[in-house]
């Protein structure tokens, strides 16, 4: 199979941009600038910002750009170090033992006594422990390969703080050490990019050893050039009102606000159902593309005829109303300046009313709160779950049980 010819490197800034550009990224010039930095001073480029606004795209594009292999590490909560760096090929070393059984009762055939047979097995170590039983995990992958690759941490947030320790090494060195055999340094350091949603902050000793950018959504235009650059069916008028519609949608306090790519995919919705021109029928319709809470679809009902037609004279919203909330619909203000806000007004004191709901992004963040369980739960380290359910106790159980009575009645 011949070799593929090498993709030269980055050129200029605007060498990044147009090779991005041709394989669907668009990019503003400090982005196109940064990445161009990190080619050239041969740092890791630390991505920072909310869900879906292109970290992890952004990794992809730069090895699909510049021909270098992908190699993905995803980040988890009480992810082991060995996942990330190496494994030993247990089962391999126990297969060899067995063929070569016999060539070991030969070594230790003359041997005096039990600890001399034991010290001429340990001369042997380097054997069983060298490369041929080495399972690379993608950081020594990244760092031992023949091939240039571009290395992918993602979510490197959701990672225990240990992690961050055993990457230092590898971010400031492009190397990984290996006890039973040595040191591995890159011959062609990797590209590496690293993504945080933020639910956590990250080591300074982390951030100190990369270049940072923090992502978050573009602006109308950028949106609508990248929807247009997608090429989704859907007329140019009709997407860039798609694009203020979606835009007005992040603005509410939402628990999952909608993502670039959800945009994309929404317009491709409209397309396929032939849409021309929107209305708040079939946006109500398919809504749950972009939106994937109940709570979140309610709230973005009630706002999108005045989304789609800020002129649009709008009804009393009836959702997530309570009885207790200490006013009429009538005292003065906008009913979705409630929802905006996330509370309520009580009439005559000026002071806020008890909260209505949560704000939807602290929520989500509560829910990725790094240590929010404890040593009980399953797949955390540790011996494992303290508490056992009841047998039988469980739906199956009970969907078992009614079976067995029907057979028997």
């Amino acid at each position: 199979m011949p070799d593929t010819p090498a993709i030269p490197a980055f050129a200029s800034v605007e060498d990044v941009t147009e090779r991005f550009a041709a394989h669907g990224y668009i990019a503003d010039r400090r982005l196109t600038t940064t990445v161009f930095l990190q080619t050239r001073l041969d740092k890791p480029l630390l991505l920072e910002g909310p869900a879906g606004v292109g970290k992890t795209e952004l990794a992809k594009t730069l090895a699909a750009a510049t021909g270098r292999r992908l190699l993905r590490l995803q980040c988890y909560e009480g992810q082991d170090e060995s996942r990330a760096l190496y494994e030993w090929d247990y089962g391999k070393q126990l297969l060899y033992t067995q063929m070569l059984r016999d060539k070991i009762g030969d070594l230790t055939a003359d041997a005096p006594d039990l600890a001399s047979a034991v010290l001429r097995i340990e001369e042997q170590d380097s054997v069983f422990f060298s490369d041929r039983f080495l399972a690379p995990r993608p950081l020594l992958d990244a760092v031992r390969g023949e091939q240039p690759a571009v290395l992918l941490i993602d979510e490197v947030d959701r990672a225990d703080e240990a992690l961050e320790a055993v990457l230092l090494e590898c971010l400031a060195e492009y190397q990984v050490s290996v006890p039973e055999i040595g040191t591995y340094t890159a011959k062609v350091p990797p590209y590496v990019v690293l993504t945080s949603n933020n639910t956590r902050d990250l080591s300074s000793a982390l951030k100190r050893r990369c270049l940072h950018l923090f992502l978050d959504y573009p602006d109308a235009e950028r949106e609508l050039e990248i929807v247009r650059a997608k090429d989704t069916g859907l007329p140019e008028a009709t997407a860039r009102h798609l694009v203020d519609v979606v835009r007005g949608l992040r603005e509410l306090p939402l628990r999952k606000s909608p993502s670039i790519s959800e945009t994309v995919d929404w317009a491709r919705t409209l397309a396929v159902l032939g849409v021309d021109e929107l209305d708040p029928a079939v946006l109500a319709d398919t809504a749950n593309v972009v939106l994937k809470y109940e709570r979140d679809l309610n709230r973005a009902l009630d706002v999108l005829p005045r989304l789609v037609d800020p002129n649009r004279t709008l009804p009393e919203p009836h959702h997530h109303r309570h009885h207790h909330d200490g006013h009429s619909p009538h005292d003065g203000h906008s009913p979705h300046d409630d929802h905006r806000h996330g509370h309520h007004h009580s009439a005559g004191h000026g002071q806020p009313d008890e909260v209505d709901e949560p704000d939807g992004r602290a929520l989500r963040a509560a829910m990725d709160r790094q240590g929010r369980h404890d040593e009980g739960y399953y797949g955390a380290p540790g011996a494992g779950p303290t508490h056992r359910t009841t047998p039988g106790a469980g739906q199956g159980a009970r969907s078992f049980a009614a079976v067995a009575r029907r057979r028997t009645d």
